[in-house]
């Protein structure tokens, strides 16, 4: 009987690493049709997975190469940085930015190192900081930074590692948008993340 009851947790064991590996696998989550030809390229090119946003805020799109692709980066580290932004401003508009980011550090999970933006002895901090918790969801379990540098400077950003490398989406907490509400984003979009591998190596 013990042997039974052996044979029984490995197998739970392992259908939790099944789980975990296969990422939106059960809710059916497709990268959308107009974003994954974009997401398979950047995927393709830092040979590594990457993690296309079935749900993005709107008017954004997710898509590489869009109109509100402002930033399509990929460094020689193979480091990325893809980021969407829309703005109002003008007389007459309510005024207002939905801006996010995704990123990816293919090989690497340490957290970067960035200028310190508001030191004037320009020294190196963490690129995230002030960390508030955990949110568990679709197999990922993301640290919520608070404190971010560079181009998510007061964005809220989710950080979570994924088969030996590191990942994060944020956003910017700015009018239409409170912090509450870009949680409330960043919580969906975690939900809607779509694994897309290399196809060639």
């Amino acid at each position: 009987m013990t042997r039974v009851w052996a044979l029984v947790a490995v197998a739970i064991a392992l259908a939790g690493c099944g789980a975990n590996d296969s990422v939106n696998a059960s809710a059916q989550i497709r990268c959308p049709a107009k974003a994954l030809a974009g997401w398979q390229r950047l995927a393709n090119r830092v040979q590594a997975p990457v993690f296309c946003p079935a749900w993005i805020p709107d008017p954004l799109d997710g898509v590489i190469g869009s109109q509100w692709n402002n930033i399509d980066e990929v460094s020689r580290d193979r480091s990325y940085l893809m980021s969407w932004v829309w703005q109002e401003t003008g007389p007459g508009a309510a005024g207002g930015e939905k801006h996010v980011n995704l990123r990816g550090y293919p090989g690497r999970t340490r957290i970067p190192k960035c200028v310190n933006a508001d030191s004037k002895q320009r020294s190196l901090v963490p690129c995230f900081s002030d960390p508030r918790g955990t949110i568990r969801a679709a197999g990922l379990t993301a640290t919520v930074f608070n404190v971010n540098q560079d181009a998510d400077q007061w964005h809220v950003l989710y950080a979570w590692r994924y088969r030996g490398s590191l990942y994060t989406v944020s956003e910017h907490v700015a009018p239409p948008f409170g912090y509450s509400k870009v949680r409330q984003n960043l919580d969906r979009m975690l939900r809607n993340l779509v694994v897309v591998r290399p196809t060639r190596q």
